[in-house]
């Protein structure tokens, strides 16, 4: 990692497109359930933030790829950062679905 990684934004977009061609992947949304319900991106599972200390009990694999996102990207840093204390190596933030343009679907 370069000093330029430091400063490089994450597509939200990109990141989704990665997902949807990955096998493995778990996409996170960490936001509550009720903004969860009022729309989504597809094939997403939600744990919000304040309930992540569950993650185990759907993402068992503690090598999988975690693909975390909120509303702006707050709230997914601060998931990544426990998801890590869990043990969950490869999680890491892709921003916050305000900035997502794809399809969402509500539940």
């Amino acid at each position: 990692m370069g000093i330029s990684d430091l400063f490089r934004k994450t597509d939200i977009n990109q990141e989704v497109k990665n997902f949807q061609n990955s096998q493995n992947a778990v996409l996170l949304d960490v936001r509550t359930k009720s903004e969860y319900k009022e729309g989504h991106i597809p094939g997403s599972t939600n744990i919000p933030l304040d309930e992540i200390q569950n993650v185990e009990d759907i993402v068992k694999d503690h090598d999988a790829e975690i693909l975390v996102y909120c509303l702006r990207g707050s709230r997914s840093i601060s998931a990544v950062k426990k998801l890590k204390t869990f043990g969950y190596k490869r999680a890491r933030s892709i921003g916050g679905i305000a900035s997502y343009k794809g399809l969402t679907v509500l539940d």
